[in-house]
């Protein structure tokens, strides 16, 4: 089926006194779309998705969607490409802004939220917060009005190929070798499964797990007690909206990537969805590399993070299917299956498409199976 690529924009309205994205007008933030639908098929339905850094209006599942006859838009919040300075509840408000657009732009009738990846948890905290407004600030105490925004709960939820939030894939990613982030190259060789000479070596064992998942939890919370420091400080001076940048090192280590037998599945074992994990360890890609003071308490901060998956979920009452892909790299099996069972909706759906990878790129063939696993849960639920 053919199907049309219509790229399109809209300006809303930011009160927030701070600005965290390049250029443009204080008090506007621009958001970019793009809409892609099949030729001469109209729909009152559209599946939304975004990802709080977008970019994904071009992958694979989105087209073959398309191309099945569903209008699809996908939504780039203010921060797209560049997560340095994210804050996840703008993210929110501009998908919010994006959905009241869309229905008055296109007069859908009916908003099916499409959580890809990262994009799962902020549909979640979408819905949440559409479902039970509460917040009026960020983590960071800076106001922040999702409370009054009059945000649109959406009909559905798809959390595809999705993780479980960025604060807790962050922790369980996060090199807990690192003891002191002013000298993040002295590493601890006990817990650095990168060190040719470390003691522990795959398949680990369950005591050694424990350990290092208990590290991985205290690194990120060492962070976040030296972000609140420095942020106290800063807003008990005379510029309290000064922000302050840094970097982390060390945030692609986990013995999921060197021992197969840890999260089962069918990934390749010594690799992870950014190629060699000793590399992207400290590559300039990793998750948080360059952030800030106010951003690590929004997106990264295990303990801070409204943005929580599995909490999130247990407040949504719309349906919800999750799909797996067994061989994905990123989003291992247990995350689709905590946000599953973390569901507060009675109707929920899991399935998972054996041998798919994250991005369906190694193997299209499996593309059809999960486009028809999302159109007949769809179909069955009047969506489309």
């Amino acid at each position: 089926m053919a199907i049309a690529r219509e790229p399109y924009g809209f300006v809303h309205a930011d009160s927030g006194r701070l600005k965290e994205t390049y250029g443009g007008p204080a008090g506007q933030v621009f958001v970019e779309c793009m809409r892609i639908r099949p030729d001469d098929v109209e729909s009152k339905t559209v599946i939304l998705f975004s990802h709080p850094i977008g970019g994904g209006s071009f992958l694979p599942l989105v087209t073959a969607l398309a191309r099945e006859g569903h209008h699809v838009i996908y939504c780039n919040p203010r921060y797209r490409g560049n997560d340095t300075a994210l804050i996840m509840e703008k993210c929110v408000l501009d998908l919010g802004a994006c959905i009241a657009d869309a229905k008055k732009r296109f007069g859908y009738e009916k908003i099916v939220l499409g959580g890809w990846s990262g994009g799962g948890s902020l549909s979640l905290f979408y819905q949440d917060q559409a479902e039970n407004p509460t917040i009026t600030e960020t983590p960071a105490g800076d106001a922040v009005d999702i409370a009054g925004a009059g945000l649109i709960p959406a009909d559905a939820i798809l959390l595809l190929a999705a993780h479980i939030s960025r604060s807790h894939t962050m922790t369980e990613w996060i090199d807990p070798s690192i003891l002191d982030e002013d000298k993040p190259f002295e590493r601890d060789r006990e817990l650095n499964i990168y060190d040719a000479d470390c003691p522990n070596q795959p398949p680990y064992s369950h005591e050694f797990v424990t350990l290092f998942r208990a590290a991985q939890v205290a690194r990120n919370r060492r962070i976040t007690d030296r972000v609140l420091t420095q942020l106290a400080a800063i807003k008990a001076s005379d510029d309290p909206d000064a922000e302050r940048c840094f970097v982390v090192q060390g945030t692609m280590s986990d013995v999921r990537w060197l021992d197969p037998t840890q999260d089962p599945s069918d990934r390749k074992p010594g690799t992870c969805y950014l190629g060699d994990p000793r590399i992207a360890n400290d590559g300039p890609v990793g998750l948080g590399r360059f952030t800030t003071l106010r951003s690590w308490l929004s997106q990264w901060s295990y303990d801070k993070s409204r943005a929580d998956g599995t909490g999130n979920a247990s407040r949504v009452s719309c349906p919800v299917l999750v799909i797996s892909n067994s061989a994905d790299l990123a989003c291992t099996p247990s995350h689709a299956k905590r946000l599953f069972e973390a569901v507060g909706s009675e109707d929920k759906q899991m399935v998972t498409i054996k041998d798919a990878d994250h991005y369906y790129i190694e193997r299209p063939d499996l593309l059809p199976k999960a486009v028809k696993e999302v159109t007949e849960w769809m179909e069955a639920r009047r969506l489309f």
